[in-house]
């Protein structure tokens, strides 16, 4: 079942943490802004909503880089109940997609938490200050083919708060898997 995040909270502030990356670094999340913003994304590994994306997020992550916003994933996802996600699978999926950006573990899902993220994909895109601008959708592609000419949701989106440091009014969320979290105990 399909899982849908709420509508931007405009303004809200970043939070930052330190997580392990899968190039074998330690990354604190604030140091991968850019000068003109940051966008943080939670994806996991096994979706068909990240895997159909996936190729288009790296595009997006390259090309945003160039407007100085910049950019790191983080999965959450509980790893024993669903393996695919593993930290050691998860450095296979950066390295076999390319991923120009650091991919972070949030092993105990207190990034997540904090974040308030639903699905993956989850978007979160701040402006320099790190006040969120932008909670919406990649594209409208989903799980299917994108067509050349897709509308860029988040690069749009991001470009415009790159340069006003605002983002759209009108945001179309993104919808994915559900995050899968650790039972309670």
């Amino acid at each position: 079942m399909a899982a849908v995040p709420p509508v931007c909270d405009f303004g809200w502030p970043a939070v930052d943490a330190t997580l392990p990356g899968t190039d074998g670094q330690t990354h604190r999340i604030f140091d991968e802004a850019g000068p003109n913003g940051l966008v943080v994304v939670f994806i996991c590994n096994h979706c068909p909503y990240v895997k159909a994306a996936i190729p288009r997020i790296v595009r997006d992550a390259k090309d945003l880089k160039a407007q100085g916003i910049g950019f790191v994933a983080i999965s959450a996802n509980d790893a024993a109940t669903y393996p695919e996600d593993s930290f050691d699978k998860m450095a296979v999926f950066a390295r076999e997609h390319g991923f120009p950006f650091p991919y972070l573990y949030d092993e105990d899902q207190s990034v997540a938490r904090a974040y308030d993220a639903v699905c993956t994909p989850d978007f979160f895109g701040f402006n320099k200050d790190l006040k969120l601008q932008y909670r919406g959708r990649l594209d409208a592609a989903r799980t299917g083919p994108a067509a050349p000419d897709l509308r860029r949701d988040l690069y749009e989106a991001m470009v415009q708060v790159a340069e006003t440091g605002k983002g759209p009014k009108e945001q179309i969320p993104s919808m994915g898997c559900s995050i899968k979290w650790k039972d309670a105990a």
